[in-house]
Parts: structure tokens; sequence; C-alpha cells
């Protein structure tokens, strides 16, 4: 079932600038994000980017220490989002970074919310093109550790994630 919401050019523009990694300068680097939330907007026939609900690569090491930790409490305890996470892991092989979608539908949130999110998801995954890991997550326990995002990644071939050994 189509809900008929459409996706907004900034949240297009965040997913390539994410995809395309063509910083060259450190703060180019700095500026680019590793995780953004999308939500809906007002009047329900957007999605739209969250714009206070974002981590640079600068936050990392400056205000943040565990990227992913910090990635989960952006999520809000009693609404669905869309997320994308910029996920660096190394595989006993070679390092890796992947965009992983996340579809936040926790138990807590109210029905209608969980109902309009579902049926707007595929607008926005068309827009997502090339994504390799997609992950829906109905509760904290679902997401807080990070065993759980390096099982979605790869399993037992994860080494390290975000840097600490799994």
């Amino acid at each position: 079932m189509a809900s008929g919401v459409s996706v907004s050019d900034d949240v297009i523009r965040v997913f390539n600038d994410m995809k395309v990694r063509k910083s060259s300068t450190q703060e180019e680097i700095k500026k680019r994000k590793k995780a953004v939330l999308f939500c809906l907007s007002d009047d329900k026939r957007q999605i739209i980017v969250e714009t206070s609900r974002q981590i640079l690569v600068g936050d990392i090491g400056e205000t943040v220490e565990d990227p992913y930790g910090a990635f989960v409490k952006l999520l809000p305890l009693n609404d669905c989002r869309y997320a994308l996470y910029d996920a660096t892991y190394e595989t006993r092989e070679s390092k890796k970074e992947d965009l992983v979608f996340v579809f936040w539908a926790p138990d807590s949130a109210p029905l209608k919310s969980k109902m309009i999110y579902a049926s707007s998801k595929d607008a926005i995954k068309k827009k997502f093109t090339g994504i390799k890991h997609e992950w829906q997550v109905n509760g904290l326990e679902d997401i807080k550790d990070h065993y759980t995002l390096a099982e979605k990644l790869g399993g037992n071939i994860v080494v390290t994630l975000e840097g600490k050994p799994m």
C-alpha cells in the first residue's frame, strides 16, 4: 500500500552526499554526516530531513565518543523515523564503510504513525539506490548493542565496528 508521501529534495541530497564521500579537505570531511534521521513533515505529505537529528563526522572524538551509541540516542522513544547510518567496520579481509537504512518503528509509537511510516517506506527506499543493508527495528532492545549492528553487516566476519573490537 502506497501512502502518496513524497521525498524532499533535501533527503535525496543528504543521501547522495553520504553515498559519494567526495570530501577532500579536512573541513569537508568534518561536515560529512555519520548519521541522520528523516521524518514526515507536519502535514504528513513529505519525508524531510530532521535537521536537529544528525551526527557529523567532525563531532566524533570531539563531542561524540561512541558514534553508534549517539545515533541510537537520537531515535525518539515514542515515534517512528527513517535513518541512515554510515557504519565503519573491518572484516578479516578489509576495511569497509556501508550505509545502513534503518526503519525505526518502536512498539510504543502510535498505531497511526506506524501505519503511515510503514506505507511510506517504499517511497524513500526507491530514492536510496545501492543500499546494501536495511534494518527494521521495533525497540531499543533490538538496536542498542553494537553486536546487533555487526550482525546486520555480516555477522561473525565483522572484527571491529567503529574502531571497537567485536
